[in-house]
């Protein structure tokens, strides 16, 4: 197959026949690790490097990939094509040698695109919402024996991982609007989710995200399908630009095609509640994780199930044993009535989800939150929208920001954060271990611990659980 790109090397034609090699560089992250399992199982030769070692790249060697710790030259051997993740700066020696010896070099979703085609592409996008959304869709077509292929932006627990090459007809994909990479997709049909400022460090401001959203729904064929939130005020701003292609809106509110009510709280430790499509009854559905917001996304799921054809009685029980992604409202343990909770919220609107799910789940408990701001830009940006979003946790930590991608060299700091707050019980404790040591010893039967962040905050509810296990020994 054939391809067209842009980047790296201009104006040049790649193509891949099985058995050929291509590199990732940046193969341990969520975005990357999940396209070198699809080509893995394709029967391609896959080599990628990463800054660290993980799990993630452990798994990718078992699956017989050659993972090598650091970027240098020499790793990426006889390879036909290298990829890239977004947060690879250009002048990465990998990139240096590919360009140097004319091997072509791709983003991510130029590869996407490639395997996307000749597939039925779902692809799910939206500032929140898109991995549990994806995931929860993916599953569905999983559950009606149609075997999709499977890349979403976390570890599924029914598949073990974050992606799956399968022999139907359907890819579901997240897709990312980091980067600007769902600009490279031409799925057949998406899910919206929500559009809100994010990313600071790709987007001038709201409106400048709100086109790329534009663009990426202009890529939806006439004969497509959208589904996307009917709550969201920028989401029906930007789906009243399209033309042709067939829409429908989900929400709680009263202006959306598919409307869920009479919620209720259920002993599965999320949400009954009863779907309605124009006014006709699409029954009742049940949800074992918390929040609100999932049964947004699980409404988004069941209009686009039905748009396909399939019967909603597998929508309705994929919904209600789907347990979640790792990292999204993930219970890690509990020890003597202490409950350590996991989340991947880095945006204000996301830690506010999390946290009125969480008190809707946990009712009178004290919620302790763990939060890692996630790089400079996005601190500084929303700033004032991080302070105002702990309101429903007790008790707050703030750590150090996770730099990821970036430089400390914005003026800002996660005190900052702390100073313009006014909860009245959050404080500023930069190191994880520290943070979790003050909670360890503070921590009573009934209270709940939920770290936050998309960097590595989840180490602290960790250290946590231990000292909680060998305080109860």
């Amino acid at each position: 197959m054939t391809q067209t790109t842009g980047y790296g090397n201009k104006n040049t034609q790649w193509s891949l026949r099985p058995g050929e090699q291509v590199h990732f560089v940046g193969i341990g992250g969520i975005g990357l690790s999940g396209v070198a399992r699809i080509l893995l199982q394709k029967g391609y030769s896959v080599s990628g490097s990463d800054l660290r070692l993980s799990h993630i790249t452990r798994e990718l060697v078992q699956l017989g990939a050659t993972v090598y710790e650091g970027h240098r030259p020499e790793n990426i051997g006889k390879a036909s094509l290298v990829v890239a993740s977004s947060a690879i700066p250009g002048q990465n020696p990998e990139l240096a040698e590919a360009r140097t010896r004319n091997i072509q070099v791709v983003k991510r979703g130029q590869l996407l695109a490639w395997l996307m085609k000749d597939r039925y592409g779902i692809a799910v996008a939206g500032t929140h919402g898109k991995t549990t959304t994806s995931a929860m869709m993916a599953l569905t077509l999983e559950n009606a024996n149609l075997d999709p292929t499977i890349i979403v932006g976390g570890i599924v627990p029914e598949i073990g991982s974050n992606a799956k090459d399968g022999e139907g007809q359907y890819l579901v994909i997240e897709a990312d609007e980091y980067d600007r990479t769902f600009l490279d997709l031409n799925p057949q049909a998406a899910v919206i989710t929500s559009i809100e400022m994010d990313h600071p460090d790709c987007f001038a401001d709201l409106e400048d995200m709100s086109e790329a959203f534009c663009g990426f729904l202009a890529k939806i064929p006439a004969d497509g399908f959208v589904m996307a939130s009917g709550d969201d005020p920028e989401v029906r701003r930007v789906i009243a630009s399209l033309g042709e292609v067939k829409v429908s809106t989900y929400g709680l509110g009263e202006r959306v095609d598919w409307k869920a009510m009479d919620l209720q709280q259920n002993t599965l430790g999320g949400n009954d509640f009863r779907v309605v499509e124009d006014g006709k009854e699409k029954g009742d559905f049940q949800l074992s994780i918390p929040g609100i917001h999932n049964v947004s996304n699980a409404l988004a799921v069941i209009g686009m199930a039905d748009y396909l054809g399939l019967d909603l009685a597998c929508a309705r029980d994929t919904l209600r044993h789907f347990q979640g992604v790792l990292r999204r409202f993930q219970v890690k343990g509990e020890v003597n009535g202490m409950t350590v909770v996991d989340d991947y919220a880095h945006h204000p609107s996301e830690i506010r989800a999390t946290l009125a799910g969480a008190r809707r789940r946990y009712g009178g408990r004290r919620i302790w939150a763990i939060f890692q701001p996630h790089t400079y830009s996005r601190t500084k940006a929303l700033l004032a929208e991080f302070a105002a979003a702990f309101d429903e946790a007790d008790r707050v930590i703030v750590t150090a920001i996770f730099a990821a991608r970036e430089q400390d060299d914005l003026g800002i700091s996660a005190n900052d954060l702390v100073e313009m707050m006014t909860h009245p019980e959050a404080v500023h404790i930069a190191d994880l271990s520290e943070a979790s040591a003050r909670v360890s010893k503070k921590l009573e039967p009934g209270d709940v611990l939920i770290t936050m962040g998309a960097g590595d905050v989840w180490r602290a509810g960790e250290e946590v659980l231990a000292s909680l296990k060998q305080r109860a020994e």
